[in-house]
């Protein structure tokens, strides 16, 4: 038996059916076919393989992507086996399948790298919201590609798009939402959507949603919030996602963050937001449909009423 080591899992991003990772050695397959697409990248070996009756080959730089229903084998192409990385999808048109079966393989330095990019932000739950950025980029340089064009690389303009994008994500910070249902809510492509974005505020769309974010957890754990909860009333997947993007953002773990001496705070206290009356969240960062926790403390009772003095006698 060789050392053959498989990894696969859910990512439960839409468009991305399975994230499947293998080293094989004597492992061969047998023909067979997928319902979805199959994105792979070798990132060690080769592997020959026969599509629709033609032999293949997948190695070193090349995207290689095997269209649904049509079937096809596999085998390590060295002695020393090979290292994959697949992503199973049904992001992309059957329209495309014929010409798929033509040219499976893609040659294209930057479609690689974003594939490895989109495989690193798998690795990672609760960055959907990346994770379907990245597959729309992916998906629309394979789409030029099998189109016969050339993948359009530059920026786009379109202000208006973006504020709507802006507007929708300032909406549903806790909650979120996801990039397809955006696209069709502003009636673009998600891929456009993902560029207008990028190109009208400086960061993609999901580095603005974490940084939101982060601004509600820091107001949550300066009223005094452990940062488990902190995590889910934020919108972050657990307690891990919020320490990774907190640190990426302020420089500390969130259990470093609270504890300044007053002199050194850049934010409101617990004791200043009870003497004003002003909630530590901002309007709007808690998202629409999540209640979250009061973090304005309730109205402290005033000092009595001295009763009157009594009348003097007659």
């Amino acid at each position: 038996m060789g050392p053959e080591q498989v990894r696969a899992w859910d990512p439960g991003v839409p468009g991305i059916e399975e994230v499947f990772h293998a080293r094989f050695v004597e492992h061969a397959y047998p023909r067979h076919t997928h319902a979805t697409w199959t994105l792979l990248v070798v990132d060690d070996g080769a592997v020959r393989y026969d599509l629709d009756r033609a032999e293949h080959g997948a190695l070193g730089r090349a995207v290689t992507l095997l269209p649904p229903g049509v079937a096809h084998d596999g085998r390590a192409a060295t002695p020393g086996g090979f290292r994959k990385r697949v992503l199973y999808l049904s992001a992309l048109p059957e329209t495309l399948v014929g010409r798929a079966v033509d040219r499976p393989a893609v040659v294209d330095d930057a479609l690689r790298g974003a594939v490895d990019r989109l495989h690193g932000v798998l690795e990672h739950p609760g960055d959907e919201l990346a994770a379907s950025s990245g597959l729309a980029l992916v998906t629309a340089r394979l789409t030029a590609h099998l189109d016969g064009g050339v993948p359009d690389v530059g920026p786009v303009r379109d202000p208006r798009t973006a504020a709507g994008l802006r507007d929708l994500l300032d909406a549903h910070v806790v909650d979120g939402l996801t990039l397809d249902d955006a696209a069709a809510q502003l009636q673009v492509t998600p891929n456009h959507l993902v560029k207008a974005f990028s190109a009208e505020f400086g960061l993609p769309p999901h580095r603005y949603l974490v940084g939101r974010r982060v601004e509600v957890a820091r107001r949550l754990l300066l009223a005094g919030l452990p940062a488990a909860r902190v995590a889910v009333e934020a919108g972050l997947h657990d307690q891990a996602h919020l320490t990774r993007h907190f640190r990426r953002l302020l420089g500390v773990p969130p259990g470093r963050f609270v504890g300044a001496p007053r002199s050194e705070r850049t934010t409101p206290s617990r004791t200043e937001t009870a003497r004003t009356g002003r909630s530590l969240v901002p309007a709007g960062l808690d998202g629409p449909r999540r209640a979250g926790v009061r973090l304005t403390p309730p109205a402290r009772p005033g000092p009595a009423t001295p009763p009157a003095a009594p009348a003097p006698s007659a």
